[in-house]
């Protein structure tokens, strides 16, 4: 069931509590978001009640979300949406849902940094932390947080459709930055703890740094160049290279490869779905072309 079947209310939001879990059900509830995969209403204010909307694979994710990530985050210097209650799907609503902490700040596609020393070293903070030897039993990353070569065909994809747009001025530089990614000797550690998806939108900004990250509904194990690619599209011009020098372990010159081909893919995707969001397509948002537009600025300086 998606968005297409079923509206979403305040109503409905408090039935479910009222029905599941009755103590939270008299706090005031009011929308804070509509996702991509789900939609956030606050519940009072410290916690928030995330329902799947829009895809499918919304309701894994979110039960992966309960089961691994309230031990991370006791150990994450940023705050993180913990969380607290596991919704059962029923009559009202045939799909689980959540109950988490809510993480005050605001997206970084809508407000980016300013203060990148400080931006910077949280990051750097918040992935050393972050990226520990995960357990055998950790989730698989579908198509994150693996080898490159298994992504080219949707590479190749992504920027032909970028390039027919006008959205890409010179595709030959992309397509070197991407080429040397795949060349670059893999990952030779352990599979470690990845957030996966740490996009503009899911990370949140107050007083001109990073205050936060959200949705973690991409949380698996792989190699940590997936979660470095980020450096370029959080931080302004000049940042990057604190960044990598705060992480640790200090990043070696393959996994930096490696994480600048992640970083152009995920540029690839900023640039088509902020340009749909432009044109008032459907899953566009006009907010995610200006990251993807800069940190591909940076990242073809760099190979040039």
């Amino acid at each position: 069931m998606t968005h297409a079947d079923l509206e979403i209310t305040a109503e409905l939001v408090r039935d479910l509590l009222r029905d599941q879990h009755p103590d939270l059900a008299d706090r005031p509830v009011r929308l804070g978001a509509r996702g991509w995969d789900n939609q956030l209403w606050r519940l009072g204010d410290d916690l928030a009640v995330r329902l799947p909307w829009a895809t499918g694979s919304a309701d894994e994710l979110l039960r992966k979300e309960h089961a691994w990530l309230p031990a991370l985050a006791a150990r994450l210097p940023l705050p993180v949406p913990v969380p607290q209650r596991l919704g059962a799907p029923s009559a009202r609503f045939p799909r689980p849902w959540l109950v988490t902490t809510w993480v005050r700040g605001t997206p970084a596609d809508q407000v980016p940094v300013t203060r990148a020393a400080d931006a910077a070293a949280a990051l750097a903070a918040f992935l050393t932390a972050l990226h520990r030897p995960a357990p055998h039993d950790a989730p698989a990353g579908r198509d994150r947080g693996g080898p490159l070569a298994d992504r080219d065909e949707a590479f190749a994809r992504g920027l032909a459709a970028a390039t027919d747009l006008g959205l890409v001025d010179d595709p030959d530089a992309v397509r070197a930055v991407w080429q040397d990614a795949v060349a670059a000797p893999p990952w030779p550690g352990p599979k470690v703890w990845l957030h996966a998806d740490l996009h503009p939108a899911n990370v949140l900004t107050g007083d001109g740094t990073l205050c936060g990250v959200v949705d973690f509904g991409d949380l698996c194990a792989g190699d940590p160049a997936y979660d470095l690619a980020a450096a370029w599209l959080l931080l302004p011009d000049g940042a990057v290279d604190a960044f990598h020098a705060a992480y640790r372990p200090a990043a070696d010159a393959a996994t930096l490869r490696r994480a600048r081909g992640c970083a152009m893919a995920r540029v690839l995707s900023g640039l088509l779905i902020g340009d749909a969001g432009v044109r008032g397509l459907p899953g566009g948002k006009p907010t995610w072309g200006p990251p993807a537009r800069a940190a591909l600025r940076r990242l073809v300086a760099i190979a040039g």
